[in-house]
């Protein structure tokens, strides 16, 4: 990628809300999944990511919506004893840090074992700039580059809503943000029309691929439906964290909803000197694929390290990426001053 210089860097955002999308495909049996056994080049990777694309967009096709019906196991009440209720709450009354924008830095290491960093700012008026170092984002900046998508306005809006109050509808629209069918909020019969729209436009996908196209399948029931939202709810959730993790707001509304996954375990650590709350989705939340870790800061909730952790038997690697986040002022990234 390094030396294609017309082809911008992937958002590392989109990758993780695609691994989430393409988790839930590989735990459905309508088609055999062959994972590959080492990673390819980027030239040729870009094609087959379009097509894994279409795949995962499809399979979350179907999963927009509103409010379940009463006696849905997926309405579960806010788990008010939560550490994460408390934190969140902390992190509102603390109020806004100045500037107007967060400054998320995350660093990995590429497939050839090269560190690699991306920039992200997010703006307190909803404007994303990306870069692979200071300068790159800073001339995004400079040059008005907005980058910001319908999903990122939605999902931020949801936060807010979140820390406001209203958390239950805040995570009917933050899981109603992605194209995934689960229609929360809506009637029965407008959460089956999501459902069908879903199961079509994943057979669509299959047809234009010559592969073979199952039977639709029901919409899931009891656990099984509460593991598929609480898996959109953990990635989009995640990822507006990812994204605006240095706006106050944004950060206590994210603890609030990840509360409210039952299946999240909670723990204390200590991450590079600091006290630490590790908050681990388990396969089932995954689609039996592995295990994500994420890592927050114990005393202002902001993220420290991701940490995905394949199933057992699994020829995946795992990865850590480390977050750095700051409040800036955007004159200031304008100028190169991060």
């Amino acid at each position: 990628m390094k030396k294609m210089r017309d082809v911008p860097s992937p958002r590392p955002e989109a990758y993780n809300r695609a691994r989430t999308a393409l988790s839930t495909a590989m735990a459905e049996p309508t088609a055999t999944v062959v994972r590959p056994k080492r990673w390819f080049s980027w030239p040729k990777a870009g094609i087959a990511a379009v097509g894994a694309a279409a795949v995962a967009t499809a399979v979350v096709m179907g999963t927009t919506g509103g409010t379940v019906p009463a006696g849905s196991p997926v309405a579960a009440p806010q788990v008010v004893d939560s550490p994460l209720v408390k934190l969140a709450s902390d992190v509102k009354a603390a109020g806004a840090v100045s500037g107007d924008a967060s400054l998320i830095i995350r660093s990995t290491t590429a497939p050839d074992n090269s560190p690699y960093v991306f920039y992200t700012i997010y703006t307190d008026k909803g404007q994303t700039f990306h870069g692979d170092s200071a300068k790159t984002v800073s001339a995004s900046v400079a040059k008005g580059e907005n980058q910001a998508t319908e999903f990122d306005a939605k999902v931020m809006a949801a936060a807010r809503l979140a820390a406001n109050g209203d958390v239950e509808k805040a995570k009917n629209a933050i899981v109603n943000a992605s194209p995934t069918g689960w229609a929360l909020g809506q009637s029965t019969a407008e959460q089956e029309k999501a459902w069908a729209q879903r199961q079509e436009a994943t057979a669509e996908v299959y047809r234009m691929k010559g592969l073979p196209v199952h039977p639709p399948k029901p919409r899931p029931t009891g656990k099984e439906l509460e593991d598929g939202v609480n898996n959109t709810l953990w990635s989009n959730t995640t990822y507006a964290l990812f994204i605006g993790a240095a706006n106050a707001e944004v950060r206590s509304g994210v603890l609030k909803l990840l509360a409210t996954i039952k299946d999240v375990s909670i723990g204390k650590t200590d991450a590079e000197g600091q006290s630490a709350l590790t908050l681990t989705a388990g396969p089932s939340l995954q689609g039996g694929t592995g295990t994500h870790v994420l890592t927050v800061n114990a005393d202002n909730g902001l993220p420290i390290r991701s940490e995905v952790i394949p199933a057992a038997g699994s020829d995946s690697k795992p990865s850590v990426t480390n977050y750095k986040s700051s409040r800036v002022n955007l004159a200031d990234v304008v100028v190169g001053k991060i």
